[in-house]
């Protein structure tokens, strides 16, 4: 699967930013997606997931509240809605896919490149 992220930008503390991921290929629907970001000198981070049905969903403790992924089967495309965005979530935001799984909240085999948010305060 080949993925394409976009919906970056600069945006006030405070604020929201949409993100979306297009994903090449028949098959997207067999496949967990998910989302993670790096900071400048910073380890990358893991955001959040969803499972292929979107019944089950997983967010990293620092955007929990504020971040909701879902996902349009039929468009092949994965959202990450941000809201009361901080400085702090200055990073590039990348979005990856795991078909099994197991990996989506570690280390996921297939990613998108990525895009750059920054928060302003």
């Amino acid at each position: 699967v080949q993925l394409q992220a976009s919906g970056g930008g600069l945006v006030m503390a405070g604020g929201s930013l949409r993100l979306s991921c297009a994903a090449s290929g028949r098959t997207f629907t067999r496949y967990f997606m998910g989302w993670f970001r790096q900071a400048p000198g910073k380890e990358r981070e893991f955001v959040t997931a969803m499972n292929w049905n979107g019944d089950s969903t997983y967010y990293g403790d620092s955007v929990k509240g504020r971040f909701t992924i879902s996902r349009d089967n039929a468009e092949n495309t994965v959202y990450l809605q941000m809201s009361s965005l901080k400085p702090e979530d200055t990073a590039i935001y990348f979005c990856a896919a795991d078909r099994s799984g197991l990996l989506i909240t570690s280390a996921p085999p297939y990613w998108g490149q990525g895009t750059q948010v920054t928060v302003s305060s």
